[in-house]
C-alpha cells in the first residue's frame, strides 16, 4: 500500500496549497491536516485570527471590575467589565517587556499591576502608571492590546483581526434565535472543560455530524431525532414548528455559512425535533429547569447554531448549551461546555445540576473517546480518507468552508 506523496512531507506554504488542491471532493481531509504543525499555524492565522469566537456568557463578569482569563491557542485574553459597565477584552501582555499582567484566573480588580516592573493598567486596558519613564513618554499609546468585542444576546464574542468580519448578520441571526430563548437574561449554571488529544478539526467535524450518534450516543439518540436521516424527520419537524408557532414564537433559521468571502462572519441556524413526548435534552426527556425567554410551554424542538468555525450553540426551551472548541497544539485541543439557565433560576430549588448536565456530560465523554480513537487512527501513514456519508452533510460543508478559509491570502 503506497503513501500519498503529499502526506510524507512536512508542509511548507506551497505544499499546503497543493494539499488543498489535491483534496478529493466528497471525502474527508488527508492525514497532514490533522498533524502537520505548519498547517496548524495556517489554521491559527487564517481561521482563528480572522474569525469571531464566542468567549463566554456575559454573566461570568456581572460586576464592574470583574475579570476572567481565557486562552485561545497561544494567546491569553483578559475579559473584563470596566468600571463603567462596558465589557473589554485585552491580551495579557505588558506593553513594556511582555510579561503577563494578570496572574489570577478570575476575580475583581480596579487595575492590573505587572509583576515585573509594576506598569499598571486600568480595567479597560489603558495604561495608568509607568514607573520612572521619561516625561515625554506617551501612556495613551501603550495600553494593553485590545481585541474587538461584540455582545449579542448575552454572548461575548471577540476577534483578533485588525479589520474583523462583519458581525451584524450574526447579531441579527442570534436575535431571532437565542433571543427567543431569553439568552440575554440567562446565567451560567455550569462549565466543564474537556482536554482532547486530537487536532481541533477532528473535534469539530465530530460535533457537526450525527452519522455517529446511533452507534456512539445511545443516550442522546433516545430523545433527539437528529440521529435519523433527514427525510425521516421531516414530519416530526413540521409538527415541531406548528407547536412553536402556536406558542406565538417564530424562531429564525438560515444559512449564511459561506459568507466570509463577502466579508461577513459565517453562521448557520437550523431547527430539529425531539421525539414525541420529549420536552428537553435530559436523561429521560423531561424538563430540567424553568422555561426561558418567550416560552410558556415546550415545543419539542431544538435550535442549533454553528458560528465562525469554533462556536456552537444549542437552545432548548428550559436551558441552553455553548460549545467552544479551543486549539492547543497540532495534536491537542479543548472543548468547553457551558450550561445556561434562566437568570433568576436557583440551583437546588429550580433545577438539579446533575440532571441539568447529565445528557451532555455523557455525550461529551463519549465524544472525547471516539475523537481520540480517530486521532490515533489517522496518525497512520497509510490512512486514506473515505467518502463522506449522506448523513454527514454538515461535515462536508464544514470541510469545504475550512479549505476555502485556509486558501485565502
Amino acid at each position: 500500500m503506497n503513501v500519498h506523496p503529499l502526506q510524507q512531507t512536512h508542509a511548507d506554504g506551497d505544499t499546503i496549497d497543493r494539499l488543498v488542491a489535491a483534496h478529493r471532493p466528497g471525502h474527508g481531509l488527508m492525514r497532514a491536516f490533522y498533524h502537520d504543525r505548519a498547517i496548524f499555524e495556517r489554521d491559527m492565522e487564517r481561521v482563528f485570527r480572522r474569525h469571531w469566537h464566542c468567549l463566554a456568557h456575559s454573566s461570568v463578569i456581572p460586576n464592574p471590575g470583574d475579570f476572567e482569563l481565557f486562552k485561545l491557542g497561544d494567546e491569553a485574553i483578559i475579559l473584563t467589565r470596566g468600571m463603567d459597565g462596558a465589557i473589554h477584552a485585552m491580551l495579557n501582555v505588558c506593553r513594556h517587556r511582555g510579561a503577563e499582567v494578570c496572574t489570577r484566573q478570575k476575580g475583581n480588580a480596579k487595575a492590573f499591576v505587572c509583576p515585573y516592573h509594576a506598569w499598571t493598567y486600568s480595567s479597560d486596558g489603558s495604561l495608568r502608571v509607568a514607573r520612572l519613564m521619561p516625561k515625554d513618554f506617551d501612556r495613551a499609546a501603550h495600553g494593553l492590546k485590545r481585541l474587538h468585542v461584540r455582545l449579542a444576546e448575552g454572548l461575548v464574542f471577540i476577534s483578533f483581526a485588525e479589520t474583523p468580519l462583519d458581525f451584524d448578520p450574526v447579531e441579527q441571526s442570534l436575535r431571532t434565535s437565542c433571543g427567543q430563548y431569553g439568552w440575554a437574561d440567562a446565567r451560567v449554571a455550569h462549565r466543564e472543560t474537556y482536554q482532547v488529544d486530537a487536532n481541533w478539526k477532528l473535534a469539530v467535524e465530530n460535533y457537526v455530524e450525527c452519522y455517529h450518534c446511533g452507534p456512539a450516543h445511545p443516550e442522546y439518540s433516545q430523545t433527539h431525532t437528529l440521529e435519523k436521516p433527514a427525510e425521516m424527520i421531516e414530519q416530526l419537524n413540521a409538527a415541531m414548528e406548528q407547536r412553536t408557532r402556536a406558542l406565538g414564537i417564530e424562531i429564525g433559521s438560515g444559512d449564511r455559512w459561506r459568507n466570509s468571502a463577502a466579508g461577513q462572519e459565517a453562521i448557520h441556524t437550523f431547527r430539529y425535533a425531539l421525539y414525541d413526548g420529549v420536552s428537553s435534552g435530559s436523561q429521560d426527556g423531561s424538563p430540567v429547569a424553568p422555561l426561558m425567554g418567550r416560552f410558556t410551554d415546550y415545543d419539542g424542538g431544538v435550535t442549533s447554531i454553528h458560528l465562525g468555525g469554533t462556536s456552537f450553540l444549542v437552545c432548548y426551551p428550559d436551558h441552553g448549551m455553548i460549545y467552544r472548541f479551543i486549539p492547543k497544539t497540532a495534536d491537542t485541543c479543548e472543548m468547553e461546555l457551558i450550561w445556561l439557565v434562566r437568570g433568576d433560576a436557583v440551583e437546588g430549588q429550580d433545577y438539579d445540576l446533575e440532571k441539568l448536565t447529565w445528557l451532555w456530560k455523557v455525550t461529551t465523554d463519549e465524544d472525547k473517546k471516539i475523537i481520540e480513537h480517530t486521532a490515533r487512527g489517522v496518525r497512520s501513514h497509510y490512512f486514506v480518507p473515505g467518502p463522506i456519508a449522506p448523513m454527514e452533510y454538515n461535515e462536508l460543508r464544514y470541510i469545504g468552508w475550512y479549505l476555502e478559509e485556509i486558501s485565502r491570502p
